[in-house]
């Protein structure tokens, strides 16, 4: 393993010790500041020349050759209907959900880290603001945190398994709980990860942050209930606003009577950071988003398991 790589992780750890975000800040078309988590930025170019692709759906600008590989590059802007800058001058490079992708912004700002306490959710104003997993302010400045993973998603369809998941079979861990607790910021996620729980027959709560589900998790316990006695498992996603999914499991870890819980922690961001995290925090699985029938396997694998 590299030195390099070795620096990043330790960077990430840090981080998430202290329950603190990295975040790429750029601008789209306007002042108004964006922000992106640093850790699925692979670079920040001048924006290369573009060619087209027979197969990039409509809503792409281009692809680029961004050393010795083809990218797709969407026009970020336009995907989310904010401003317009007829030819923006950056590329921002990504790796989330196991693809690589381009960004084209109108300028970057710089890096910052932030207290995941400070971001907050978006403001509930319908589907104007459907983009954006939180806001938060630096230096008095407001940045409003850019939910990639939709617009990708949106921008992108993505063809779904071929297979349907089978269900799990009637009498599989009888004594087993049947319902899921889901914790993501994404609502593109959510609904991904409650299709899949679906289609295996079983229910799902869906909470939008660590700090809802960890206050939902001590109101179970304050009330008498056993939290993995209600729940087969929890599955987090990492990067969330006011608290994040490893700040989240060690939460867990702590409490005795939220302890015995089964967390999986599912994320975009890159494995080779998260599986370095999933011992520290104590997480008991981590499956990289996103994959149905991997993450089928996973829950399947619990719930059997606990029969």
């Amino acid at each position: 393993m590299s030195q390099d790589l070795l620096d990043r992780i330790d960077q990430r750890t840090r981080l998430a010790g202290h329950n603190r975000l990295a975040l790429l800040l750029f601008r789209l078309g306007s002042r108004q500041l964006f922000g992106v988590n640093v850790f699925k930025v692979q670079e920040v170019l001048p924006r290369p020349p573009l060619f087209t692709l027979p197969q990039l759906p409509p809503a792409f600008s281009g692809a680029a050759d961004v050393r010795g590989r083809s990218i797709p590059v969407l026009d970020l802007a336009r995907a989310i209907g904010h401003g317009h800058d007829p030819a923006p001058p950056y590329l921002v490079v990504t790796e989330f959900n196991r693809s690589v992708q381009g960004f084209l912004v109108s300028a970057v700002d710089r890096i910052v880290n932030i207290a995941v306490e400070d971001i907050l959710p978006p403001p509930d104003t319908g589907a104007d603001h459907h983009y954006l997993t939180g806001v938060t302010r630096h230096h008095g400045e407001l940045i409003q945190l850019i939910d990639v993973e939709s617009v990708l998603a949106e921008s992108a369809p993505r063809a779904s398994d071929a297979d349907r998941i089978a269900p799990l079979a009637a009498d599989a861990a009888p004594g087993a709980p049947r319902e899921v607790l889901v914790v993501d910021d994404s609502r593109v996620a959510r609904n991904q990860i409650r299709s899949v729980l679906e289609q295996l027959g079983l229910g799902a709560t869906l909470l939008s942050d660590g700090r809802q589900a960890l206050e939902h998790l001590q109101q179970l316990a304050q009330a008498g209930v056993r939290p993995h006695e209600r729940y087969a498992m929890v599955i987090s996603d990492i990067e969330m606003p006011a608290m994040d999914g490893y700040t989240l499991t060690t939460e867990i870890r702590r409490d005795p009577a939220l302890a015995p819980l089964f967390v999986l922690l599912h994320t975009s961001l890159s494995g080779v950071f998260n599986q370095a995290m999933v011992e520290r925090v104590g997480a008991d699985d981590f499956v990289p988003k996103y994959s149905e029938h991997e993450l089928a396997q996973r829950v399947a694998a619990r719930v059997t398991a606990l029969g």
